[in-house]
């Protein structure tokens, strides 16, 4: 009863509900299969990805030690120490920033008798263990002169007890890297790591590291194979990173800067995640930015899963909703550099400085990178200031490269309007749209670009997401079916315009369940375990169906675009010789669904029907019921050229049907 006094609700605004009599009435629509409207960007479905809500650190970068170099602002922050081991010096940070200013800080332990000292670390809300996974211990050490000490790792389960350990025996006064391995004889979900000193004398430690054996293709500093995973299923045709409003910090200190997140990873600069206390009933001091998972991940990660990357620069301008901070436009040459060297990064020869820094990383084959994005989500005529002298330095010397332009952080208002004025008089390439807003606006904007300038800029969906409550900021929105419907329901007007349309993604991407900062969010994930959302699954459908060409489907000489509560889509996949259906019911009644294809001789006898939907608008998916609301499929019989179905209350459905030859 809940759930239908709020979808009446809804539809009141909307216009979505309609009588039971009404929904009996069978819908006649036409296919015409032979008139190609435009061909679908092979970049069309991706993903969106930032450091936000333990998305990295704690996330898909697999690493399990937190503070593993002690450069967070509390440098033994997520480390458990015995209570007068400072004071008696027994622990101390030293730092050496004019010796290695992107890892200055170092632990020392002295130990003045035979005795044991010992260290814990407590993850990133724990760690994920599994029994029977190898783990691959390493760590940064010296010894001074005549000391004698010895390091054994342990794994702890939530208990305090023993599942595994290994011990090292780092020799001499140079700094090298100790490795061990072992495996664990338990699984927990918030373990524990235990690094105990035996001896006597000086020992320096820097860089301890845990790493699963099975990470994403068993890569050392890898990435977490089941999110990853998710990822890959989805079939993206773009990674879009490292955001979001990391690219931009909340003052320009603490921007992203690409340079400092490639080369060895014991060189790289550890900064404060932006999100650590952007909202005070959310606060995450101890969210830091190791950047182990740095552009030459992304671009590996991109490449792994067959998308193309779309990297986000600063453009000189801080997050505006914070500081506001912009650089003066007499000192924006080195963020210009910056963009011109990641080209060079991602694509130069090996003989170049940047490409032969990618070839000495392991990759000497160029990544292909055909696009950049400048700038997040700047507004205002300072942002269209710095976005062209950016554009005349990127096209003078890569005219290929296509640009990723801001429209703002909504998708309307004098922020919005402004931009898209004044870039499509400059002739930008793709403009960037933001959507965060209620179902009813999905479901009311289907048909946004329908009458969108098709000579134009190409439009790129960058960011979109409904909300179950206004914001996102920690308000606990719910990744409900009623989101993820109204978002399936809004991507058919996106399928149907892919001509102005070339690219779309839904923003944030992962979520950890004990530390997020913001809601609804793709996937969702603990130490142990993950899940997509039913959002995840109206993103995967419309990937794993996207076709190569975009097909009418009328009812009379109308798009079919929230008539009766009914959207629709479709496209043909010339691969594999089908015809693609999308049909979105988003009505609380069943919806009979006639549709007459033209243009082909005819189709196969049965083809494929794939559903997604369920009879609570506020049904979830969860870590226990991970698949509560995910596809299901079975055959369809098709009779000549007509297909017929019903299409169930609240529902997604795709169809793929067979194109005799």
């Amino acid at each position: 009863m809940r759930t239908q006094r709020f979808i009446t609700g809804l539809a009141l605004l909307t216009g979505v509900y309609t009588t039971p009599l009404a929904a009996q009435q069978p819908l006649n629509f036409t296919v015409k299969a032979g008139e190609v409207k435009t061909p679908v960007s092979p970049n069309m479905w991706g993903i969106f990805f930032e450091d936000i809500n333990l998305s990295a650190d704690g996330g898909i970068y697999a690493e399990l030690v937190k503070n593993r170099s002690f450069e967070f602002s509390s440098p033994l922050m997520g480390w458990s120490v015995p209570k007068d081991a400072v004071s008696k010096g027994q622990i101390l940070v030293v730092n050496r920033k004019e010796d290695h200013p992107s890892n200055p800080r170092f632990a020392r332990i002295t130990m003045p008798v035979t005795r044991s000292f010992e260290i814990v670390n407590e993850g990133f809300r724990g760690m994920g263990i599994k029994a029977g996974e190898q783990y691959n211990f390493s760590v940064y050490a010296r010894q001074q002169q005549g000391s004698a000490v010895k390091m054994t790792v342990t794994l702890l389960d939530d208990a305090g007890k023993a599942i595994g350990s290994a011990t090292v025996t780092p020799e001499g006064g140079n700094w090298q890297q100790y490795k061990a391995s072992f495996t664990a004889n338990a699984t927990v979900p918030k373990g524990k790591l235990k690094v105990a000193f035996e001896g006597s004398g000086v020992i320096d430690v820097d860089m301890i590291s845990l790493f699963p054996q099975h990470t994403w293709k068993e890569r050392s500093n890898g990435l977490r194979a089941d999110l990853v995973q998710l990822l890959a299923d989805m079939h993206p045709g773009f990674v879009r990173f490292p955001g979001g409003c990391i690219v931009e910090g909340r003052e320009l200190t603490n921007r992203y800067q690409w340079k400092k997140t490639v080369g060895d990873v014991n060189d790289r600069e550890v900064i404060m995640n932006r999100w650590n206390n952007e909202f005070a009933h959310r606060a995450t001091p101890d969210y830091f930015q190791s950047f182990g998972l740095g552009f030459f991940e992304y671009f590996q990660l991109a490449e792994d899963i067959g998308a193309s990357p779309l990297p986000i620069l600063n453009c000189g301008m801080a997050c505006q909703f914070n500081s506001a901070e912009i650089v003066a436009v007499n000192e924006l040459d080195p963020y210009i550099q910056d963009a011109l060297d990641l080209i060079e990064f991602a694509n130069g020869d090996v003989s170049t400085k940047w490409g032969a820094l990618r070839a000495k990383m392991g990759h000497p084959a160029p990544f292909n990178l055909k696009m950049m994005g400048v700038g997040n989500e700047q507004w205002g005529p300072q942002y269209v200031e710095r976005y062209t002298l950016f554009a005349k330095a990127i096209k003078n010397k890569y005219p290929e490269i296509k640009l990723v332009n801001s429209l703002g952080p909504n998708p309307d208002g004098d922020k919005f309007t402004f931009l898209n004025d004044t870039l499509r008089k400059l002739h930008a390439d793709i403009l960037d749209e933001h959507y965060y807003s209620s179902p009813e606006w999905f479901l009311s904007n289907a048909a946004r670009y329908d009458s969108y300038d098709r000579k134009g800029p190409k439009i790129f969906a960058g960011e979109y997401a409904a909300h179950s409550k206004k914001g996102g900021n920690g308000n606990d929105n719910k990744n409900s079916w009623l989101c993820a419907l109204a978002e399936a329901a809004f991507m058919t007007g996106l399928e149907r315009n892919t001509d102005v349309v070339v690219m779309a993604s839904y923003a944030p991407l992962l979520a950890h369940v004990d530390g997020w900062q913001w809601t609804p969010d793709l996937i969702w994930f603990d130490n142990l375990r993950s899940y997509g959302t039913p959002n995840y699954y109206v993103q995967k459908l419309y990937g794993n169906h996207k076709g190569s060409a975009v097909v009418p489907i009328l009812k009379g000489n109308e798009a079919i675009s929230g008539q009766d509560s009914v959207y629709a889509s479709t496209v043909v996949d010339n691969a594999s010789g089908e015809l693609i259906i999308k049909l979105v019911n988003a009505a609380a009644t069943p919806k009979p669904v006639t549709i007459a294809v033209q243009g082909v001789k005819g189709l196969a006898a049965n083809g494929r029907l794939i559903t997604l939907g369920s009879d609570d608008l506020l049904g979830l998916n969860s870590l226990d019921q991970p698949t509560h609301i995910s596809p299901q499929e079975k055959s369809i019989a098709i009779r000549g050229k007509t297909i017929r179905t019903e299409v169930a209350p609240w529902s997604f459905y795709v169809i793929r049907a067979k194109i005799n030859k």
